[in-house]
């Protein structure tokens, strides 16, 4: 493409990076000190929940950013997406995923928002933990398994990036048009065929 969009590339790449980096970063590095220094069940869900709702600002802006430029980079490739053999189903691909890491990302905070009322001291927050009464110990077991959910979704993304990144490549896309519109002939000749008089 002769056309630039660093900036939407930018935000893209840049919010996904922050996405997957801070997961991955948080299952590995926050929550393993909290477990190795926390002792107690309580003290080691209020050090990983504290550090959570400091990432949770940050990591909403990653994701809008990074949903502003796919959605940006979505319009300026519209004509490669609709004419690029193999460039819908990346995209379509991309999208379910993306969608399924916003999810993982969305329940993972309501648990870990659960988790951190539980173990708080604070009245305000004891009074709402006991008008929303969970099972601590079950929540506990889905954060933990949704801890290595989102990083997989989002690292999941990061390669389908990669996939479209390769098929930007002008022979890429001079392939990928040809091939597209090689499988059109058939039908189109068929149909030519079938309005010929005989």
């Amino acid at each position: 493409m002769s056309e630039r969009s660093t900036g939407l590339r930018s935000l893209h790449d840049l919010g996904l990076a922050a996405w997957f980096g801070g997961s991955l970063m948080g299952a590995v590095g926050l929550n393993g000190a909290a477990r190795d220094e926390g002792g107690t069940w309580r003290d080691t869900a209020r050090i990983a929940s504290a550090g959570w709702a400091r990432w949770t600002p940050v990591n909403a802006a990653a994701i809008a950013a990074h949903l502003i430029g796919s959605t940006g980079m979505l319009a300026v490739n519209a004509d490669r997406v609709a004419t690029q053999r193999g460039v819908g189903a990346s995209t379509l691909a991309k999208t379910v995923l993306t969608g399924a890491a916003l999810a993982a990302t969305a329940y993972s905070r309501v648990l870990g928002k659960q988790i951190e009322l539980a173990s708080s001291d604070d009245p305000e927050d004891v009074r709402e933990a006991a008008e929303h009464p969970i099972d601590t110990d079950d929540a506990q077991r889905r954060l933990t398994l949704m801890q290595w959910v989102v990083p997989a979704l989002t690292g999941g993304l990061l390669v389908l990036s990669a996939l479209h990144g390769e098929q930007q490549r002008p022979e890429e896309q001079a392939r990928g048009r040809w091939q597209r519109a090689r499988s059109m002939m058939p039908s189109a000749y068929a149909s030519y065929c079938g309005h010929t008089p005989h």
